[in-house]
Order: C-alpha cells, then sequence, then structure tokens
C-alpha cells in the first residue's frame, strides 16, 4: 500500500520541473530607447482626424525615437511601454504603460514611430518617463502581411518626414 503512494509522489516531484519548465516565458529581450519624443500626427497622416466640433474625440500623436539592439539576432514582435504625462503631471494613458508595438528590430540603431491617440483637450507639452522596449527572439503572435489594405488607419505606416518639427 504505501509503495504505490510513494511512486505517485516521486512520479510527481519529478515531473514537476518538467511542468514548471513548460509554463516560463519565452526570452525576452530587453531593448534601449533614446531620443523618445511625441508629435502631433501631420496633416496627412490616416491616423489624424479632423477637429471635432463636440468635446469628444481623440488627438493624434505619434512617438518616435530610436531603438538599440545589441544582441546579434533581430527581436520580434516588440512592444513598447512608457507613462505618458500631461502638463499637470497626470497620466495620458490612465492605467496603461504599453503604448504599442512596433514590430520586428533588426540588430544594432534604427528608427521607430507609432501612433497614439491622446483624449482631446488634454493639456500639453507631454512628459515621457521610463520608455522602454521589449520583445521576442522568436515570434509570440500571429504575423499579418504587410499589405496596407488589410491595416486599419492606425497600424499602417508611419511616414517620418510629414511630422512637424
Amino acid at each position: 500500500m504505501i509503495c504505490p503512494m510513494f511512486r505517485r509522489f516521486f512520479t510527481l516531484l519529478l515531473s514537476l520541473p518538467l511542468l514548471l519548465g513548460l509554463a516560463l516565458p519565452c526570452d525576452a529581450a530587453e531593448l534601449q530607447l533614446s531620443g523618445v519624443r511625441l508629435d502631433p500626427c501631420g496633416e496627412q497622416d490616416p491616423g489624424n482626424q479632423p477637429d471635432l466640433s463636440r468635446p469628444v474625440g481623440a488627438s493624434c500623436y505619434v512617438l518616435t525615437g530610436d531603438v538599440e539592439n545589441s544582441s546579434r539576432d533581430s527581436v520580434v514582435d516588440t512592444d513598447v511601454y512608457a507613462r505618458i504625462l500631461d502638463a499637470s503631471g497626470e497620466p495620458v494613458l490612465p492605467n496603461r504603460t504599453r503604448v504599442g508595438s512596433i514590430g520586428d528590430v533588426n540588430p544594432g540603431q534604427s528608427q521607430f514611430a507609432l501612433r497614439i491617440s491622446v483624449p482631446a483637450g488634454t493639456p500639453g507639452p507631454f512628459e515621457i518617463k521610463n520608455a522602454r522596449a521589449r520583445g521576442f527572439k522568436a515570434p509570440v503572435r500571429t504575423r499579418v502581411d504587410a499589405d496596407d489594405d488589410d491595416l486599419l488607419p492606425l497600424e499602417r505606416g508611419i511616414n517620418l518626414d510629414s511630422l512637424p518639427g
């Protein structure tokens, strides 16, 4: 009677590290961001909406900067995290630090840009704190074709030359 119970316990004890090992997340990669700034979208930007006559809505902004991937491999499915504060020090995106995805980042330094919708009437200038990026060494999301017809306006590429400043 005791022998089968010890056998089950011993089997569970040996399989526990294997089960826990499968539950661990993929290898994540931290990337360095620099020169991060927030600018209004250009007038021709597909994410830009005309000013509404009523006091609701959102304003389109573009978060830009440089991202450095110091590894030898590309980092995929990269997300950008930051706290964006308004002129009074209040968070522009309350309860949310993930501001968007910049996709795949090749080794070396490159520019990034992503659109952010800021609630209309939010007082600027804006301050960006704790900007960082994190991605993975292998894909973790379903891939979408790069065809702009399948993307929503805010998912389409950003023309950095059309930004003010």
